[in-house]
């Protein structure tokens, strides 16, 4: 019996088929229950601020809501996936690297005038214009994929919502899901590049692990100032990513076969929609809401955790780890 509302949304309700259905990767009750027994006292704080507060005291709601979603429309692949090297840039005397390069260069850029939350300008951008912005160490990985990710997404704000995302929320219910008026619900309906959805054994399986971070975002960003609130935070899974599997899998929460577990280690890309891959994903989503849950019967009730947190503490405590990750080429994370 599963304790909490999390269980109720549609994306752990895909992935629990590929629980049963894996044949690559396993999850152990046993460890959850282990590293629930002294995770629980540790101090969960509730994030909360803009995520690039390193770069920008932004404070208008609408601009908040408008550069959000340029990070999060681009926000996947920032390591070249042939040499391991990171994107970097130099931004306010020093270096930034990996999504926080993304950050330093947006900001850059539109403290230069790139009118980058503008639809009507994405919708035309080209690749000469976002190689100009992501200027660093490295050419930006998957340059051409950002450039048409960005026509496709402007191409929509600018014929539907003045060419602006925080129109979009305004229009949207402040949930996730709403009868199909929610926020995640129309993103990924509205905005195809955020429809992070793949194919296990003939199922498909929902992840929307950028759509849902987003929304996670903006409420950080702005309930605190009663701008917006998600309703349904406590339906929002983990963030299925490259680091967070990490993590489950040294707390020994995740296993992987021997051959899954060699291809790893040897750096070799996992295919996209391989069910490895989705099965990776899967059982992130699956073992972080069930750890949630452990931490829950034993936290008062008062400091009960919602899934984002458990997620910010492991991405924050392996995100710079060397032990090695799955690399998957893909604009989903």
């Amino acid at each position: 019996m599963h304790d909490s509302n999390v269980w109720s949304s549609p994306v752990l309700q895909s992935v629990a088929g590929v629980i049963e259905r894996s044949r690559h990767v396993s999850t152990s009750v046993e460890a959850v229950e282990a590293v629930a027994s002294w995770m629980a006292y540790e101090e969960f704080t509730f994030p909360s601020g803009s995520m690039d507060a390193a770069f920008s005291d932004r404070t208008d709601p609408a601009e908040i809501i408008d550069v959000s979603f340029f990070y999060a429309v681009l926000n996947f692949a920032f390591s070249n996936f042939d040499t391991g090297v990171k994107f970097a840039t130099t931004y306010r005397g020093r270096e930034w690297s990996d999504s926080e390069a993304m950050f330093a260069c947006v900001n850059r850029a539109l403290e230069e005038g790139v009118p980058l939350t503008d639809g009507g300008f994405l919708a035309e951008i080209d690749r000469n214009d976002l190689a100009g912005v992501f200027s660093g160490n490295i050419e930006i990985p998957m340059i051409d994929e950002r450039v048409e990710i960005l026509n496709e997404a402007g191409r929509t704000l600018r014929e539907h919502y003045g060419g602006a995302a925080h129109r979009f929320v305004a229009d949207c219910a402040p949930a996730m899901y709403a009868g199909g008026d929610g926020l995640m619900e129309r993103l990924v309906v509205e905005f195809p590049r955020f429809n992070d959805v793949s194919s296990h054994d003939g199922h498909e399986v929902q992840l929307h692990k950028l759509a849902q971070l987003w929304l996670w975002q903006l409420h950080m960003s702005l309930a605190a100032g009663g701008t917006l609130a998600v309703a349904d935070l406590d339906r929002m899974t983990a963030f299925a990513d490259y680091i967070v599997p990490v993590a489950l899998r040294l707390m020994g929460i995740t296993s992987y076969t021997p051959e899954l577990e060699a291809a790893i280690n040897r750096g070799d890309h996992i295919p996209r929609d391989s069910a490895e891959e989705v099965e990776i994903r899967a059982h992130t989503l699956y073992a972080t809401a069930l750890l949630t849950d452990a931490i829950n019967r034993i936290r008062p009730a008062h400091l009960a955790l919602v899934v984002p947190q458990l997620d910010f503490r492991l991405w924050k405590s392996y995100h710079a780890t060397f032990w090695p990750h799955h690399l998957t080429r893909t604009i989903m994370y």
